[in-house]
């Protein structure tokens, strides 16, 4: 099966927070769309692996996605190593991506800035004839783009979310194990005005171009424009 975006994050729920509009935008005008997370997020301060997973499919449904792979690589151990690599490049191969989302590579929490090195390590091997021959024929990516989780600079380019941002907040609000402060759960960045931090971003992005809310991006090479007008 070939899709025309992978979007991978590091747990459930980071690529609603970064690229959640944008995969809704491209999946109501055709595209097909899948989603890996690298983890359970096995060490999450709330919520269990059982109640992620469910929250996860529900955000799933909700963002149109064909299918939701979980690679299980291990909570606070997503080291770059081919032991790791691998895995990634086998997920690659078998969906044929034209272009990936990743985790902007600076980010507070740590497994997010791995996440992002291990797709940038991936990508390159996957298209690599003779790299892991064994998990599959090689296969060239057209274009990687990266997402902002918590932190976040100039974007490179932004997408104009605006028509289907409550829909996005909507998946978001799938995990409320994550967001939603309950009895017997532990004060996070997340569950503490998060929501709040995500819009304000957003809405400071659409400012930029002209509109509501916009996701924004990076990139590490240009992007390629024939004409102006």
């Amino acid at each position: 099966m070939a899709i025309d975006i992978l979007a991978i994050g590091a747990h459930a729920d980071d690529i609603e927070i970064g690229a959640g509009g944008t995969l809704l935008k491209h999946q109501q005008k055709g595209s097909t769309i899948a989603l890996c997370d690298l983890t359970l997020a096995e060490l999450s301060s709330n919520g269990d692996v059982q109640t992620r997973l469910k929250e996860a499919e529900q955000a799933r449904n909700l963002l149109g996605a064909v299918e939701r792979i979980q690679l299980e690589l291990g909570d606070r151990n997503l080291f770059v190593g081919n032991d790791l690599i691998r895995p990634l490049v086998q997920l690659i191969r078998r969906l044929k991506p034209k272009v990936i989302f990743a985790p902007y590579w600076h980010d507070r929490h740590p497994d997010h800035e791995h996440c992002s090195r291990l797709v940038r390590e991936a990508v390159f091997s996957a298209g690599i004839r003779k790299y892991a021959s064994e998990t599959g024929a090689a296969h060239k990516v057209e274009s990687v783009f990266y997402y902002f989780i918590n932190d976040f600079v100039e974007p490179d380019f932004c997408i104009d979310v605006s028509g289907v941002y409550e829909q996005k907040m909507e998946a978001l609000k799938c995990y409320e194990s994550q967001f939603v402060p309950a009895d017997g759960t532990v004060t996070t960045p997340l569950n503490t005005g998060y929501f709040e931090q995500i819009r304000s971003r957003e809405y400071l992005f659409g400012r930029k171009i002209n509109a509501r809310f916009a996701e924004g991006f990076k990139t590490r090479n240009p992007i390629a424009i024939n004409y102006l007008i």
